[in-house]
């Protein structure tokens, strides 16, 4: 982790580089969803929330809306730490909350894209003029480094359904670099969606409008961007399916027709027609998957929160240690 101005533009370009050569290569091509975040991906993403098929993002702040006070009353955390901070939109609840605690300090957000990351702090050091805002340019899977200054106890944040973005060992990496970084008296908040009729799932990725069909084609603009690939978007199509068996959907490029694309660096990549590039998966739980995947990181659920018809939930983790109660 780095601050807002720490990583160069050649280390990143290096890392998108590896990442691209890799995932091209598999038999399913693939490309990690990080790189969706560029400004203007983090926009289509802010759109994507409001859309009315998108109940996550409403969901989840409707749960942040009536429990933020009493979490942050209860666990009076110094500073918040947030992975994946993005726009920090539905996080003024918790930041609220800390504040009317008496207890706050700093916020921490931990975001890819540093464009959109700086203009979000910016607008966060009006808005909460007794906060120190402290941002940092990371990817949210590397070791999380809290430093010894951080003010404790520190509640560490995953939103929006974030950790169904991994697959299983990716995920349980991930939080067990949460795990490493707390001390007892710190707490983990996680957001995650819930098993549902898988058509509302597959709605929520087919918008009508097409914004997220649109997200998903930027990351092919990146490349271009970025690495000089020349990605032809208008020959690539959106394509979201929800798999019941591994309870995920899975959000792919599909080529409309045999072709080949050049990426410096990489080479010349074939598509055939029909054949995909995974971009992005979204896990979906249910409380003993959960607290499988938290207990295999040493961190146990404390609070369980959800809303009336089961289909999203807050989690409040505490290190395995120190023993966990239901809410």
């Amino acid at each position: 982790m780095t601050s807002i101005a720490g990583r160069s533009d050649a280390s990143l370009r290096a890392e998108l580089l590896h990442d691209v050569a890799w995932g091209l290569s598999r038999a399913q091509k693939e490309l990690p969803p990080k790189y969706f975040y560029d400004r203007r991906g983090s926009e289509l993403f802010d759109e994507i929330t409001r859309l009315p098929e998108y109940y996550l993002t409403r969901t989840e702040r409707a749960l942040l809306d009536c429990w933020s006070t009493p979490v942050m009353v209860a666990l009076r955390p110094r500073a918040l730490v947030e992975l994946g901070a993005g726009s920090a939109d539905k996080t003024r609840l918790l930041l609220d909350a800390m504040v009317y605690a008496g207890s706050g300090e700093v916020y921490v957000p931990i975001d890819v894209s540093a464009e959109f990351l700086d203009d979000a702090a910016a607008r966060l050091r009006e808005e909460y003029p007794t906060l120190g805002i402290e941002p940092v340019v990371g990817d949210i899977a590397d070791p999380l480094d809290l430093g010894p200054d951080l003010p404790r106890p520190a509640l560490i944040g995953f939103l929006g359904s974030t950790i169904g973005n991994f697959d299983a060992a990716e995920a349980r990496a991930l939080l067990e670099n949460v795990a490493r970084a707390m001390r007892p008296d710190d707490r983990f908040l996680l957001g995650a969606d819930l098993r549902k009729n898988p058509a509302v799932i597959e709605a929520a990725y087919n918008d009508a409008q097409g914004v997220t069909a649109e997200f998903n084609l930027n990351v092919l603009r990146v490349l271009n961007r970025d690495l000089g690939a020349s990605f032809d978007p208008s020959k690539f199509e959106h394509r979201a399916f929800y798999d019941r068996t591994l309870h995920r959907i899975e959000m792919h490029l599909v080529s409309t027709d045999d072709q080949r694309v050049s990426i410096p660096g990489v080479g010349e990549v074939a598509f055939a027609g029909g054949e995909s590039i995974r971009t992005e998966i979204s896990c979906k739980y249910d409380r003993a998957s959960l607290d499988c995947m938290l207990g295999d990181a040493g961190l146990v659920i404390e609070r369980w929160i959800t809303d009336s018809a089961q289909t999203y939930a807050l989690v409040v983790a505490t290190l395995a240690r120190d023993g966990g109660i239901d809410a």
